[in-house]
C-alpha cells in the first residue's frame, strides 16, 4: 500500500562507506564483562547505573522512532546507562547523522498493518540503514525491530503469530550463543540472562535448510532456555547476519538494565558490548579505527557532558 509511494520518493540511496569489521577477535578465555567500559568495576545485580556518572563516551548510537514505536525511550535510556550518547532518528530521516550503531526498538510500527514491520521496512530512514548495515554498521533490532530487519531481508526467516495465538508477556531465561557479535561480546558463551518478552507475533520461523545453516554457522545469538513460550523454531530468541553486525532479538534487553525497573540487569551487556567496541576500550579485542564522521551538531547529552 504505502510502500510503493515511499519507494518512489526515496530513489536509489547513495553508496555507503564501509564500516570496520564488527567481529574483532575475542581474547582466549574471555568471560562475561564484570566492568563498565573504561574498567570501572560493577557488581552484577547491584552496581547498575550510568557507566561514567554522567560523562559520555564518544560513541553515538542512533535510536529510530517509527509511528507506533513503543520502546524507543527505553532503548535510549539503555544507551545512556552503557555510557554512550543516544541520537534520535525519525522514520522520515534520510540521514543517519554519522552514528556508530543503530537500534530499531520495539513497538507497533505503522500500527502493524499488512504485517509487523512490512511498512516500516520502506520508510526513508531504512533506505539509508540497509546499505549501511550491509557495509558493516552494527544494528540491533528488538522485537518489532527484529521483524523490520527480517522484512528488509537483513536477517533470514520471519516472525509469525505466537503459539495458541496469544500475546505473551513474561520474564524468560535466555542462553547466549557461542559466536560473539558487537552486541553480545560482553557475555560468555552459554551465559544465562533473565529478560522480559512481550509479543503477539514473536515466533521465529524459517525453513529447515535455513535453520540448519544458522546452527552450523553459529548465528543463533540467543535461545529460550526453558523452551519458547511463543513457539519459536528450535527455541530461537535471536539471530545475526553472516557478518555478525546485524542482530535481531525478540526479548527486550532494554527492559533489563536495572533491577529497580526490570527483572535483572542482565540486558545491559548488549549495550555495553557495542559501546566498548566503538570507543576503543578493551572489553573484547582491538577494534578497528572509526571512519571520519561529518560535523553534526552535538546531541543534548553531548552538550551537557
Amino acid at each position: 500500500m504505502g510502500g510503493s509511494r515511499l519507494t518512489s520518493r526515496m530513489g536509489a540511496p547513495a553508496p555507503h562507506p564501509p564500516w570496520p569489521s564488527p567481529l574483532a577477535p575475542v581474547p582466549p578465555g574471555a568471560g562475561p564483562m564484570l566492568c563498565y567500559p573504561g574498567g570501572h568495576p560493577r557488581t552484577p545485580g547491584k552496581d547498575i547505573g550510568p557507566a561514567y556518572a554522567g560523562k559520555l563516551h564518544s560513541v553515538r548510537i542512533g535510536v529510530v522512532t517509527f509511528p507506533g514505536s513503543l520502546d524507543d525511550t527505553d532503548a535510549a535510556r539503555a544507551v545512556r546507562y552503557a555510557g554512550a550518547a543516544p541520537v534520535p532518528l525519525w522514520h522520515a530521516d534520510r540521514d543517519l547523522r554519522g552514528v556508530d550503531a543503530v537500534i530499531l526498538p520495539g513497538g507497533f510500527s505503522y500500527g502493524d498493518y499488512l504485517r509487523c514491520g512490512a511498512i516500516a521496512r520502506f520508510s526513508p530512514v531504512m533506505a539509508e540503514l540497509i546499505p549501511a548495515a550491509k557495509a558493516g554498521l552494527p544494528v540491533l533490532g528488538i522485537c518489532n525491530g527484529f521483524q523490520i530487519l527480517c522484512e528488509a531481508q537483513l536477517l533470514p526467516g520471519a516472525l509469525t503469530r505466537n503459539a495458541r495465538l496469544r500475546f505473551i508477556h513474561a520474564d524468560v531465561r535466555l542462553t547466549v550463543g557461542g559466536t560473539p557479535t558487537p552486541w553480545t561480546a560482553g557475555y560468555a558463551a552459554g551465559q544465562q540472562l533473565l529478560v522480559p518478552i512481550k509479543n503477539g507475533e514473536g515466533a521465529y520461523a524459517a525453513d529447515e535448510a535455513t535453520l540448519d545453516e544458522l546452527e552450523r554457522t553459529g548465528r543463533v545469538v540467543a535461545r529460550y532456555s526453558d523452551g519458547a513460550l511463543n513457539g519459536s523454531a528450535r527455541d530461537i530468541a535471536g539471530v545475526c547476519n553472516e557478518n555478525g553486525n546485524v542482530v535481531g532479538l525478540m526479548p527486550h534487553p532494554e527492559h533489563a538494565i536495572d533491577p529497580l525497573t526490570g527483572p535483572s540487569a542482565d540486558g545491559l551487556g548488549f549495550f555495553i558490548s557495542v559501546v566498548s567496541r566503538g570507543d576503543g576500550l578493551p572489553a573484547w579485542g582491538a577494534p578497528a579505527p572509526h571512519p571520519p564522521r561529518p560535523p553534526y551538531p552535538p546531541t543534548d547529552e553531548e552538550a551537557e557532558a
